[in-house]
């Protein structure tokens, strides 16, 4: 294990909004690989103080400074209506208008995310917006917590201080899985049956393939390419694919094959996908925060070959592989 300390800026927020290099999938650290795998559920605030339109800003100013927090969502009706922070109080200070109600001050085009995203969404939507908190919402649209940068980064610590704990002793024992097997061939192969559209579960599979490298002893930085390889490719199964597909990976001493296989609706046009920020995504997918077109492109950033099959109408099968580096004996 890597020895656990705060992650950088950098390494939280430096790679978002842009394609993953040559460069960067040689040096993926674990922070970045948890980006992936965390959802927005686990590292928010589910426990809010909120405020109604009607509240004189000196009443919500109190309430911040009490519990020390630096924004609160606005509910009318028990719907969300918007948002008010910190800074939108201190410019009502400046013009001395603490007791004017929130419903003037407040913001109401909201930047939400989704309590199943991964917080690589949530990174992605800070980037673009440079806001300092976002609202998380249910299918429903329903809030269910708040989102900070600092959120996201305790939550990073605490996975990191969970993995030193409890991964040590798993991966000791999972790496000495096959010292006793002998044969001129030997396979490992782990298969997920993936649904269409189930975001909620989205990353599951990759995220166990990952782990699963880990603990067989695999090299930490083939690992972390092979999972973000696999989330993206997971993620195309669940938002293209019509009726979900299969994810499989198959471990050998000297190289990882990771596959998906679908039964439609194919790709017309393969080099045309290969195109950063091309994207055939549902209106739905989009809405989600999915579908920015980017993810064949970091599969094959991540990867030593990438093989598409496609027909129109009968499916598609996506091959990745990277190969394992043989060790040379020392004298």
């Amino acid at each position: 294990m890597e020895p656990t300390r705060p992650p950088t800026e950098q390494e939280i927020y430096g790679r978002r909004g842009r394609t993953i290099t040559d460069h960067d999938a040689n040096k993926i650290s674990r922070v970045e690989e948890l980006s992936y795998e965390l959802k927005v559920y686990e590292v928010m605030t589910a426990e809010l103080y909120t405020a109604t339109p009607d509240m004189p800003l000196s009443e919500v100013l109190d309430v911040l400074r009490v519990h020390r927090i630096s924004g609160v969502p606005v509910l009318e009706d028990g719907k969300l209506a918007g948002i008010l922070s910190l800074e939108d109080i201190v410019r009502a200070m400046q013009k001395n208008e603490l007791s004017a109600p929130v419903s003037q001050y407040m913001t109401r085009q909201l930047i939400t995310v989704s309590g199943y995203d991964s917080i690589v969404k949530a990174l992605q939507a800070f980037t673009d917006s440079r806001l300092g908190r976002l609202v998380v919402v249910d299918e429903n649209g329903s809030l269910t917590g708040m989102i900070t940068k600092g959120d996201i980064t305790r939550g990073i610590l605490t996975a990191l201080q969970k993995d030193y704990k409890e991964e040590e002793v798993r991966r000791y024992r999972a790496s000495h899985l096959f010292e006793d097997i002998i044969s001129d061939r030997t396979t490992l192969v782990l298969r997920y049956q993936i649904k269409p559209h189930n975001f909620t579960h989205g990353g599951n599979a990759s995220s166990n393939i990952k782990r699963a490298l880990l603990r067989l002893g695999a090299d930490p930085q083939i690992a972390r390419r092979c999972g973000i390889a696999v989330y993206e490719a997971e993620m195309n199964l669940i938002i293209h694919s019509t009726n979900g597909g299969i994810l499989k990976m198959e471990m050998e001493p000297h190289r990882i094959t990771m596959s998906t296989l679908d039964d439609g609706p194919g790709i017309p046009d393969v080099s045309q996908v290969l195109q950063a920020g091309y994207s055939t995504a549902s209106e739905q997918a989009r809405e989600m925060g999915f579908g920015a077109g980017m993810g064949l492109v970091n599969i094959k950033r991540c990867v030593d070959k990438m093989e598409i099959e496609s027909t129109v109408g009968k499916g598609t099968k996506l091959t990745m592989r990277i190969y394992v580096p043989v060790e040379t004996p020392s004298d």
